[in-house]
């Protein structure tokens, strides 16, 4: 079974990450040990087989929103939400609570303590097949 493993940031997460000024709780070291977790972590997923895909996402202001019945088009961010999606890896593994053990690894990962107090990620199964889906 495939799983999608999904992560959060903010646009101040990312403004902080390209070096422009403001009020952040990151640091560039703190920065460069995200790096070094995240390209662990991904070539353990690699090594062991459970890799699919993974990629990041670009800063929430080069986000569009297409909605309602017209097609209105929003530049992003959205003031409605201040985390975005960040990045995602796709795993293919043999359950659930394997793939809940996988994204448990991301307490791991170097952060500010605010920050790795309210960091979250979300599992979710991946439906192939319209068949398979729970709803």
């Amino acid at each position: 079974m495939k799983y999608i493993i999904l992560s959060y940031a903010s646009q101040r997460d990312y403004d902080a990450m390209a070096g422009k000024a403001g009020e952040s709780l990151w640091k560039p070291a703190d920065f460069a040990a995200m790096g070094e977790f995240m390209a662990t972590f991904t070539a353990e997923l690699e090594a062991s087989g459970e890799l699919v895909e993974t990629r990041a996402l670009d800063a929430p202001v080069h986000t569009r929103r297409i909605g309602g019945a017209t097609g209105l088009v929003t530049d992003g961010p959205y003031a409605e939400t201040q985390e975005v999606l960040a990045g995602y890896w796709i795993v293919e593994c043999d359950s659930f609570d394997r793939a809940t053990q996988i994204a448990l690894r991301f307490r791991e990962c170097p952060a500010p303590p605010e920050v790795a107090a309210t960091a979250y990620a979300d599992v979710r199964p991946i439906v192939e097949h319209a068949a398979d889906a729970g709803f």
